[in-house]
């Protein structure tokens, strides 16, 4: 089992060194998973371990957990990336070029909420574009219902809300 383990945390540091943008654990799951190289609580050990041994960061929103690699983590790799399997390489190769614009649209367009000091619910969504801000906006609400929902939208429609805002204003 520790081995095992192990390796599917090298699966993953191989994975978030791959992306040159932070991928949610979802879609590290979705691989993973389909692959059928271990189950999901195995995963989660394995993603839990990582983030307290410093060679993942986290980074939690009201929907979703975004992982990137740390120096550490890199390090880590650079010492033990032989011992993954090149099928596996490959696999993980093969999975971003089919869906890397996916995965870096999913990674690109962030929204997250929260209770602000006013006692307002503060709905805050960006969409970047190779690390760069496209949009960047807070919309102050009275109510988390209200909050969530805003977010949940911009999950969905946020292409169509960007052209709008740059129609009427350019």
């Amino acid at each position: 089992m520790h081995d095992s383990l192990t390796l599917y945390k090298l699966i993953i540091l191989y994975m978030l060194r791959w992306a040159d943008f932070p991928l949610t654990k979802s879609q590290i799951s979705e691989f993973i998973l389909e692959k059928e190289y271990t189950n999901f609580l195995t995963l989660q050990q394995a993603i839990g371990e990582l983030i307290d041994a410093g060679l993942v960061l986290a980074h939690s929103t009201h929907s979703r957990t975004h992982l990137s690699l740390t120096d550490e983590g890199a390090e880590t790799l650079a010492f033990f990336g032989n011992q993954i399997n090149p099928s596996i390489k490959t696999d993980i190769n093969d999975f971003f070029r089919e869906n890397e614009i996916k995965l870096r649209n999913e990674a690109s367009i962030v929204a997250d909420y929260y209770k602000s000091a006013s006692g307002e619910y503060e709905a805050h969504l960006t969409a970047k574009d190779k690390g760069i801000n496209l949009i960047d906006m807070t919309l102050s609400v009275p109510l988390e219902e209200t909050a969530a929902s805003i977010c949940d939208n911009w999950q969905r429609k946020n292409q169509e809300i960007y052209q709008y805002l740059i129609g009427q204003l350019f």
